[in-house]
């Protein structure tokens, strides 16, 4: 059991970090608490470190069909039964499946922490799994697929993926494949389960008004049944980078520009986060302001960065008109390059400021909290340092930047385009300009 206080920033107000505690249970189960004595709520879930990156080909979409299966019933309760008895004491639940954690997770009065533990417990230890169920919700998941697919703004995520690591798992699509998706049988959601959601992959986060020593006796009494194993070893991802252009007859040119990026673990994780901020983070960040405000270009414009264990990207998406695009590329790609020539230090210290306000005004949510403390304890093994994380930030300067960007350039870049993309420039064009 551990217990991090706060300690004082030099730019920012004293660091009021709420008591977190640890309990390793028997099964080797991580339950972590953040007592928040402010509030009458808790958040609570569970979170598993797998995802989609845990699948085998011929199992794309197995996990996120399961996270929806999961709601439909169990030994003792009905998926209406479920749905009344959370929401009979005002509370809800939810879940996500991403690319490596699944996460299951509710938010009730403080008095009915209990409720939602055994809700969560439940669902996740006795699930049957009902046929007629799943024929259901295959289709169901079907259907959430083709409304993506007709989302040209989302799912150019996808492709994205897949053309920055193609036919590997993290190139894979969470929501799955259609032909797979239609031909999973029951007996897969089983195994997986049995394979892939073991108490040493889970940690049960609460964050909000909690006592942990009883928050630990309530989780060791209901998540008894949880597989026991070690976990799978996923294969190391390889960038490669390219692209995907898709012709539709749209209205806008939906495009995504992305780099290798770093993993969770590279020393230069807190700078490329700087960076996107800086590139295209906000309303003053370059992008939005030489391709929106100044040029009116675009509509929406930003950067953005995605994390793995072992890898990752960086990218700028831009929805833009059919003729605009001619401008608006160079100028994107510009930007960046100008970044190690002509920052100075009011902009980077703005970039700065806006991380750390919205880590610390994350604290002010309860799922936030216990989200961001799972998630940590899963990836890092040990519980945030908020103290630590601000200053690794501030510790980001302009010689850190420029290397930064010197790292993008290193790769090839991954382009992604839906829409009429004829009045795109070519590939190899648009690498010359980041040469």
């Amino acid at each position: 059991m551990c217990q991090l206080s706060g300690e004082k920033d030099s730019n920012l107000k004293k660091l009021s970090l709420s008591n977190i505690h640890l309990t390793t249970l028997d099964n080797k189960l991580t339950v972590a608490s953040d007592a928040m004595v402010s509030v009458d709520t808790a958040s609570v879930g569970l979170w598993i470190g797998v995802g989609t990156r845990h699948e085998k080909l011929s199992e794309n979409g197995l996990a996120h069909l399961i996270e929806h299966m999961l709601f439909k019933g169990t030994v003792k309760r009905d998926a209406i039964t479920i749905a009344r008895e959370i929401e009979n004491v005002g509370g809800h639940m939810n879940a996500y499946t991403a690319r490596e954690q699944t996460a299951y997770y509710a938010k009730v009065l403080s008095d009915d922490l209990p409720l939602a533990i055994e809700l969560l417990a439940d669902i996740v230890q006795n699930s049957v799994f009902d046929t007629s169920e799943l024929d259901c919700e295959r289709s169901v998941i079907v259907r959430e697929i083709a409304q993506i697919n007709d989302t040209p703004d989302d799912v150019i995520f996808d492709y994205f993926q897949a053309a920055a690591f193609p036919n590997q798992t993290l190139g894979r699509s969470v929501l799955g494949n259609v032909e797979v998706v239609r031909s999973i049988e029951r007996q897969s959601l089983v195994n997986y389960i049995t394979r892939m959601y073991q108490a040493e992959s889970c940690v049960l986060a609460v964050a909000g008004l909690v006592d942990h020593e009883q928050l630990v006796n309530i989780v060791a009494k209901r998540f008894n049944t949880l597989p026991k194993g070690t976990m799978k070893e996923v294969d190391f991802c390889h960038y490669v980078g390219g692209e995907i252009r898709v012709e539709r007859e749209l209205e806008q040119l939906h495009i995504i520009l992305g780099f290798r990026g770093t993993s969770f673990f590279d020393p230069d994780f807190y700078t490329i986060q700087v960076l996107s901020v800086i590139y295209g983070g906000g309303m003053s960040s370059r992008l939005f302001q030489e391709v929106r405000e100044k040029r009116g270009l675009a509509y929406s414009i930003y950067s953005f960065t995605s994390a793995y264990l072992d890898d990752g990207l960086f990218g700028v998406y831009l929805g833009t008109g059919v003729k605009e695009v001619v401008d608006a590329i160079p100028i994107v790609c510009e930007q960046l390059m100008l970044i190690p020539d002509t920052l100075n230090e009011s902009e980077l210290a703005r970039a700065k400021v806006q991380i750390k306000s919205s880590l610390l005004m994350s604290r002010e949510s309860t799922s936030s909290r216990s989200e961001h403390l799972a998630n940590h304890f899963i990836i890092h093994g040990k519980v945030p340092n908020l103290t630590k994380i601000i200053d690794n930030v501030e510790a980001v300067d302009q010689s850190s930047i420029r290397r930064m960007v010197g790292r993008l350039l290193k790769n090839p870049p991954t382009l992604t385009s839906i829409g009429f993309t004829k009045t795109l420039e070519d590939y190899d064009k648009i690498c010359a300009r980041l040469s």
